[in-house]
């Protein structure tokens, strides 16, 4: 459903701009609804109110051995919605967690996005880059 980057800024008050691509999609299968959670690797998830449903009904199913992944996901859900110029506040503690101050990556990641702090984005895709890929795609084709 998402793909693509989009590089863009944080308003003065937190509010992250949806590219307009997005938003027509976000409105016909969400009704402009979004949760926004941490991630594990240091960046935000921002997933369409349905599809965190799904996400968040698979996560509150782990056995307890994973309580703290639980809180981490959903402790720090925050349910959001697009505003009348397709912004949404992103709130400071996320931002804080996400280490987001204004440039920031919105990667679309099929049924959610990611959105990064943009210099810590570039900095960890420099790095994938110089490694060797994953083996998953040595019988990948491109």
């Amino acid at each position: 459903m998402f793909q693509g980057a989009s590089s863009l800024s944080l308003d003065g008050k937190g509010r992250l701009s949806v590219p307009t691509r997005h938003r027509e999609v976000l409105s016909a299968t969400a009704a402009n609804h979004l949760t926004i959670t941490r991630h594990p690797h240091g960046c935000l998830m921002i997933f369409p109110r349905p599809e965190w449903e799904k996400f968040r009904d698979r996560i509150a199913a782990l056995p307890m051995e994973a309580q703290w992944w639980k809180r981490i996901f959903l402790g720090n859900a925050m349910d959001v919605e697009l505003d009348g110029t397709g912004r949404v506040l992103v709130s400071p503690e996320l931002r804080t967690a996400a280490g987001i101050d204004k440039e920031t990556m919105l990667l679309g990641m099929g049924n959610h996005f990611e959105l990064w702090d943009k210099a810590t984005y570039e900095a960890k895709e420099a790095e994938a880059l110089r490694s060797d890929m994953p083996d998953v795609f040595k019988e990948f084709s491109f």
